[in-house]
């Protein structure tokens, strides 16, 4: 079965020929050190047609942010499989560029535009990726080949001199031993290979290397080695698993809408909480109120303040909103952006519907160069 696309509007290449050093298909790994996730944009650079591979609901502005830069028509989302550690960015990819979204269909997840089987073809532009049903570390676990077979993405299956995990969401060791044997180190040798995950610095792989050098499914490592060392590995559940598995499943659609906002550029978190940027509220300083709520001891403290902020302690917030001005909008700080994150909430649920968090806090703040006031020492 050939999936079928969008046929593109022309855009002129010529940027993004630049951008793939000359060669006709574009290749960047993105990378989100809060899950150690790798995203990954492919492109056809004759027709500027591309797809996005994992990408991350957190990451969307920066990935979208490249795509109109490099000036790609992007054809579909794609996620290796209903990932357990992180949402999705494939709903909102979908939303901003109208691309397809496309996920196993074993996976049942709504919102899929593209229910994917093993076999399946997603062409962009003269190129395409083969779909290769590679389940065990989940029952809808996909890998994507280059149509040269130079490349695959191999999700969560393979990764740099490991694997994914079997010990939930249908996992299985004998299926996956099967998976990797069968539909991944059989490419070609020279066959790059591009891991969902890597937690050290390691971005891609080969074939070769990991048939002689993966410890788990390489050497001499029968069937039987492979299963041993994966059911005593013994991990916690990832962290984020209550809240990433249900995401996914709705394609990393949020629950509740979310609104646009005009008096500023806001970005929604995943959870929907509404957050600017450092750089954006020191430009707009005259405009807005800088609502700081830390304690006193911090305020006047080493870290010092934002200078002209409103200190106001998160404890005393709620009894002390009528000192807030009903006619600015207005930022709350705290030192990293989590008590100021509680704040904002209390703040919207209290009516206030010109709020947002500043994203990152002081620290972040102070890192990018902005003016920070510290007490007198006498």
């Amino acid at each position: 079965m050939v999936v079928p696309v969008p046929i593109p509007t022309a855009v002129s290449p010529s940027l993004l020929a630049a951008a793939a050093g000359g060669a006709s298909l574009l290749l960047r790994q993105l990378f989100d050190a809060d899950t150690g996730t790798f995203t990954y944009l492919l492109a056809d650079v004759a027709s500027a047609e591309g797809v996005l591979i994992d990408p991350v609901f957190e990451q969307h502005s920066r990935d979208l942010s490249l795509i109109q830069e490099l000036g790609i028509r992007l054809v579909a989302s794609l996620d290796t499989h209903a990932h357990a550690d992180h949402v999705t960015g494939s709903w909102l990819m979908h939303q901003a560029s109208r691309c397809s979204i496309g996920l196993a269909a074993t996976a049942g997840a709504t919102n899929v535009t593209l229910p994917l089987r093993h076999g399946d073809r997603i062409r962009f532009g003269s190129r395409h990726l083969e779909v290769r049903a590679t389940p065990g570390h989940t029952d809808g676990c996909l890998s994507f080949v280059l149509d040269d077979l130079s490349t695959a993405f191999t999700g969560d299956a393979l990764l740099v001199r490991g694997c994914g995990r079997c010990d939930f969401q249908q996992g299985d060791a004998h299926t996956l031993f099967r998976s990797i044997s069968e539909q991944i180190l059989s490419l070609p040798e020279h066959c790059l290979l591009y891991p969902g995950h890597d937690y050290s610095g390691r971005g891609v792989t080969s074939v070769a290397e990991e048939r002689a050098f993966n410890a788990r499914i390489g050497g001499s490592a029968t069937e039987r080695d492979f299963v041993g060392f994966l059911q005593n590995m013994k991990l916690p559940h990832p962290h984020r698993i209550a809240e990433a598995l249900p995401g996914n499943l709705r394609s990393g659609r949020p629950r509740e809408a979310m609104a646009g906002e005009t008096w500023a550029p806001v970005r929604h978190s995943y959870a929907g909480l509404p957050e600017l940027n450092p750089d954006w509220v020191a430009s707009h300083r005259d405009r807005l109120t800088l609502v700081d709520v830390r304690s006193a001891e911090e305020f006047n403290g080493p870290d010092g303040h934002i200078p002209d902020s409103l200190l106001i302690p998160l404890p005393e917030l709620l009894t002390r909103k009528g000192e807030l001005p009903d006619d600015r909008p207005l930022v709350v700080v705290c030192h990293a952006g989590s008590r100021s994150a509680l704040a904002t909430q209390q703040l919207l649920k209290a009516g206030f519907r010109q709020v947002a968090n500043l994203h990152g806090g002081i620290h972040r703040w102070q890192a990018e160069g902005f003016a920070i006031q510290h007490p007198l020492v006498c």
